[in-house]
């Protein structure tokens, strides 16, 4: 919004100053991905820009990295270590991540409909362990949920990795599905049950159309922080339980690869694709309750 006429020159400063320091953090933000992006498609195996790539040439681009991400080795130009363990930690983390936002959707929802109300008994408090993992340092809860889930035999197995990272994404179905409830107008449900509505067919014909956004957008919360999780992995999984990201993090402690960089590069584009969804709903459920015109 661009300053008023009126404004004095203080106020001048202030907002143009304010605009500089946004613009260098917003820099320091984006420029790992400005080397990043580019340096996934060298064909160097080290990481810097070569002279040839710096003059665009044709020879210095490849593909490599990514077949290599794929486990694609029968590339000639393929002369570095390559295996599955790439492919395979993308499907352990997509599977990890589908199941345990599946259930962080459904218990989050469930327990926004009781935060939502002013008359649940101890409201605030259950809110409060709700999202208690979004407040506690992540090496803490991970190794508690070591220690607990080592007594009923979880560590190491992809049903102790899924509930885990389940704990981790229903925080964000919380806060988001509570925010749409609070605003929600519960006349509508009252005058559906006195028509003859049951709960079960208010709460899908009515309720549920009305909250998807916001479910829809703690889902999509929950499943970018199972996807990229690598702390509770390396307490929970094992060895041969290999995520994308502890493949990454193994990538960077064993050998530094380009193929990282091809991984990283996808996982920003996907990054990007979600927030994308997740602001069109936002805007989508400000124009449903009248917030901002259609």
């Amino acid at each position: 919004m661009a300053l008023p006429v009126y404004a004095t020159l203080p106020q001048r400063v202030w907002y143009y100053t304010y605009l500089a320091v946004c613009a260098v953090v917003l820099f320091f933000l984006v420029a790992p991905l400005i080397v990043v992006i580019p340096l996934s498609f060298s064909k160097s195996p080290f990481l810097h820009f070569t002279p040839e790539f710096l003059r665009l040439d044709p020879e210095a681009f490849s593909l490599r990295w990514y077949r290599i991400m794929i486990g694609d080795c029968s590339a000639p130009d393929i002369t570095t270590v390559c295996s599955d363990r790439w492919k395979d930690g993308a499907r352990n983390s997509l599977f990890i991540a589908v199941c345990a936002t599946f259930l962080a959707t459904t218990l989050g929802t469930l327990a926004s409909l009781a935060l939502s109300r002013a008359y649940t008994p101890f409201r605030k408090t259950m809110m409060a362990i709700m999202i208690s993992p979004l407040i506690v340092p992540l090496i803490i809860t991970a190794s508690g949920m070591f220690v607990f889930f080592a007594k009923f035999h979880l560590v190491a197995t992809f049903t102790g990795m899924i509930i885990a990272h389940t704990v981790l994404g229903i925080p964000f179905v919380v806060i988001t599905v509570t925010a749409t409830l609070i605003s929600f107008d519960h006349n509508l449900t009252r005058a559906a049950s006195g028509l003859g509505g049951t709960p079960f067919y208010n709460f899908f014909k009515i309720q549920m159309p009305l909250i998807t956004p916001g479910v829809i957008a703690g889902a999509l919360f929950a499943f970018i922080t199972s996807f990229d999780e690598v702390v509770v992995v390396l307490f929970i999984g094992s060895q041969n339980q290999i995520t994308l990201p502890r493949q990454m993090w193994s990538g960077i402690r064993q050998e530094i690869s380009p193929t990282i960089l091809s991984v990283a590069t996808i996982l920003v584009i996907l990054s990007i694709l979600l927030l994308t969804t997740v602001e069109l709903l936002r805007r989508r459920s400000e124009r449903l309750r009248g917030i901002r015109p259609g």
